[in-house]
C-alpha cells in the first residue's frame, strides 16, 4: 500500500489531497494542527491516520517522524500554508512576514529533511511542494504580495535544492502552483474548486520521471518560469 503524508490536511488543498489519496486506497497521514476539531478526518476510515502537527515546531515533526518508524513513505506534500495580504510597501507587517516564511519556506525544508530516510525507502519517493505562480520571479508584473510571493520564490529555490540533493538516491522533488483555488486563502470568486486541482496534481504526480525533478508545474501541466 502506498503512503502520502499531507500538510495543512483540514481544510481546502490539504482535506481534497486526503479524500483523493483515501479513495485511492492509500495510507494517508494526515497532519494539521487540531486535527480533532476537523470532522471530515475523523470519518476517513482506518487508513487516514491524523497527526497534531505545528509545521513550524521542530520538535513536533522530529517526533511525528521518528514515530512513524521505518515506514517508508512514498509522497510528502508540503501543503500547509499562510497568506500575506496585500500590503502596501507602506504598510507592510514585518512580524507576520517572518510568520509567512515560517510556514511557507522554512516548514517544507524542516519536513523533507526529517522525512528524508523514510521517502529514500520508498518506490515513488517524492516530494511535492504546493508553490504558487506568486512566486514567479519572471511572472510578476503586477507587484504586492511581498510575503507571500517571497517566501513562494523561496520555496522554488528549496524545490530545486531537494531536487538535486535526492537525485543521486532517485528521489523526486517538484514545485506545484494548484491554479485559483476556492479555499480559504483562495477565496469564493476563485476559478476552480479544491477537487480540481487535486485532480489536475494528482495527474502531474502520477505521471513525475527523474528527469522531471526540480521543475515548476502549474496545475495545468505546463512548466512555470522561475
Amino acid at each position: 500500500m502506498p503512503s502520502v503524508l499531507v500538510t495543512g490536511a483540514n481544510r481546502g488543498l490539504g482535506l481534497a489531497f486526503v479524500e483523493s489519496y483515501a479513495a485511492d486506497g492509500w495510507r494517508v497521514h494526515a497532519c494539521c494542527r487540531h486535527p480533532e476539531k476537523c470532522r471530515p478526518l475523523q470519518q476517513l476510515g482506518p487508513d487516514v491516520l491524523t497527526h497534531r502537527l505545528d509545521v513550524t515546531d521542530g520538535l513536533q515533526v522530529e517526533a511525528l517522524a521518528r514515530s512513524l518508524g521505518e515506514e517508508p513513505l512514498d509522497l510528502l506534500i508540503n501543503n500547509a500554508g499562510l497568506g500575506g495580504g496585500t500590503e502596501a510597501l507602506e504598510e507592510l507587517d514585518f512580524d507576520r512576514w517572518q510568520r509567512v516564511l515560517a510556514v511557507n519556506t522554512l516548514a517544507p525544508a524542516r519536513l523533507a529533511g526529517a522525512f528524508r530516510p523514510a521517502l529514500l525507502a520508498s518506490e515513488k519517493r517524492t516530494i511535492a511542494n504546493i508553490s504558487s505562480q506568486l512566486g514567479s520571479l519572471g511572472d510578476n508584473e503586477s507587484g504586492g504580495h511581498y510575503a507571500y510571493r517571497s517566501s513562494k520564490a523561496a520555496l522554488n529555490m528549496v524545490t530545486r535544492n531537494l531536487a538535486v540533493d535526492l537525485k543521486p538516491a532517485g528521489g523526486i522533488a517538484v514545485a506545484l502552483h494548484p491554479g485559483w483555488v476556492r479555499t480559504d486563502m483562495g477565496g469564493p470568486q476563485a476559478s476552480i474548486s479544491p477537487q480540481e486541482s487535486v485532480a489536475a496534481l494528482r495527474r502531474i504526480l502520477d505521471g513525475l520521471t527523474l528527469e522531471q525533478s526540480g521543475r515548476f508545474y502549474s496545475w495545468r501541466g505546463h512548466e512555470l518560469p522561475w
